[in-house]
């Protein structure tokens, strides 16, 4: 299968840079998957998970709570608000975020206090996903 180069990268650090046969992402408008030869486009992502394939075979698995992917002719850039490769994702820590946004929810007094709520549940269960995709690959 053809190859092309992949960069990830978040404001902290560079998650990935290497050659992959397919990448899959959440894009704003639904999940987007990019082979070799792409179309060049431009687009937001959503909070979700970022799969990368190498020539091998093998996956790397990211968090992504957003930013931008870039499809160029031989490269492909994704850059993340921030990022999490998805072994290093906390699950107990994210659940308690979840259900911590879901108590936000059920005690709103305000549309800012409603959207922050709705923000912070859907980050926290995009991460989860995050998770559950990793697990299915061990």
């Amino acid at each position: 299968m053809a190859t092309f180069k992949c960069r990830v990268v978040s404001a902290r650090e560079e998650l990935y840079a290497g050659d992959i046969s397919v990448l899959v992402a959440a894009g704003h408008d639904g999940e987007i998957g990019i082979l070799a030869g792409h179309t060049p486009l431009i687009t937001l992502l959503r909070p979700g998970t970022l799969r990368l394939k190498n020539a091998e075979g093998s996956e790397e698995i990211i968090y992504v709570s957003g930013g931008v992917l870039e499809v160029q002719p031989n490269i492909v850039t994704v850059l993340a608000d921030s990022a999490e490769r998805a072994h290093d994702l906390d699950e107990a820590k994210i659940a308690e975020a979840r259900r911590a946004a879901e108590q936000l929810l059920a005690n709103q007094n305000n549309t800012v206090q409603t959207n922050a709520a709705l923000a912070a549940l859907a980050e926290s269960v995009a991460q989860l996903q995050t998770i559950q995709k990793y697990k299915n690959l061990a």
